[in-house]
């Protein structure tokens, strides 16, 4: 099977070359004069000649630097529909500078005077300070292409490699950016909930009524009705799923930039890769962490005009094959710099966890 693939390959690229050849041929042929079909052959015996002479598989290892960041700044910059919930945040990208970002620090507000009978009035300062903050930064591990599978492959391995990368990439900065806009413990001004349902044998289920509770959290914290997010788990999207024809219903029909629904109030989302917390203590699991059992994946809320993202530099490492005299293989990784944030750490953000429940 592999032979005839490999055979089929092989001719469709000798038609679509000799198709080739011949059409260039022809055309410089007409423009000096010469007969097309005397130019069709010439072009071919150019062809051969050329592919003589040149390394074999020369063309499948070329490395262009600066297309192949450009294409990797261009995907980060491109939404997923599977993460509409990050392509709502608003990007500060025309702001970052070196790779860091700088926001304004206000002084607070001015003092203000009812009925004042008294003058001159007083003279109040309001001093705003320069807040940098630098960007995160990510590194793949690198990966290695020998020429040997250049040469062999009948597919473009190169782009598959980088493709891979960014992938890998673009997971890891959404990951870090929900586990940054959760809020860090259980706060007046950035509660941590519980989900209050059945028991499945280990945790309580989430139930629309822990959904109302979430909801009357926010309306308590004066957060605007429009632009309230939630990110759902999976455990708690598949909890609503059982028990909520509503939810049902719109649960793979309104996929539009991956949101499920509008339900109490919240655009909600599935993803993943949300956080984990402590089920006992409320307190968010430090990034990159190892989960106990006594973790809980959480739901994560957060109010959008608060938020914040910014992407920053791309950077493309390359090692060629021609440069190593031992295995003949090129290396490649990527580094990319890039936050996502809230601009504050009250009344914005929530999150709701599984109760832990006995069998």
């Amino acid at each position: 099977m592999k032979l005839f693939k490999y055979l089929f390959t092989a001719v469709l690229a000798l038609i679509a070359s000799v198709a080739l050849n011949s059409a260039a041929g022809a055309t410089l042929a007409c423009v000096a004069g010469f007969s097309p079909a005397a130019g069709a052959v010439a072009g071919n015996v150019a062809g051969l000649l050329a592919s003589a002479v040149l390394p074999q598989g020369c063309a499948c290892a070329t490395v262009f630097t600066e297309i192949w960041t450009g294409e990797m700044i261009k995907a980060f910059r491109t939404a997923a529909e599977s993460l509409g919930w990050y392509d709502r945040i608003k990007s500060y990208d025309q702001y970052v500078d070196n790779d860091v970002i700088h926001f304004t620090e206000l002084g607070g507000d001015p003092d203000v005077l009812v009925n004042n009978t008294t003058y001159p009035l007083n003279i109040q300062e309001l001093k705003d300070a320069d807040k940098p903050i630098s960007l995160d930064y990510f590194d793949t591990t690198a990966t290695p292409v020998t020429d040997d599978e250049l040469h062999a492959c009948s597919y473009d391995k190169m782009a598959s490699v980088q493709e891979r990368h960014r992938e890998a990439l673009k997971e890891k900065c959404m990951q870090k950016a929900i586990h940054a806009i959760a809020p860090a413990d259980n706060k007046t001004t950035s509660p941590v909930l519980v989900t209050t349902g059945a028991s499945d044998g280990t945790r309580k289920k989430f139930t629309t009524a822990d959904l109302l509770a979430l909801k009357r959290k926010f309306d308590g914290m004066g957060i605007p009705k429009k632009d309230r997010v939630l990110v759902m788990c999976s455990d708690h999207v598949n909890d609503l799923l059982e028990t909520d024809q509503k939810f049902k219903d719109h649960y793979n029909i309104n996929q539009t930039e991956g949101k499920i629904c509008r339900l109490y109030g919240f655009d909600i989302y599935e993803y993943d890769g949300t956080p984990y917390y402590n089920a006992t203590t409320k307190k968010k699991l430090a990034w990159g962490a190892a989960t106990a059992d006594t973790d809980m994946q959480a739901s994560v809320a957060f109010y959008v005009g608060r938020m914040m993202k910014a992407n920053g530099s791309v950077q493309f490492y390359h090692s060629e094959a021609s440069k190593d005299p031992l295995y003949h293989r090129n290396l490649v990784n990527f580094r990319k710099w890039g936050i996502c944030l809230p601009l504050s750490d009250k009344n914005c953000t929530a999150a709701v966890i599984s109760a832990k429940s006995e069998a």
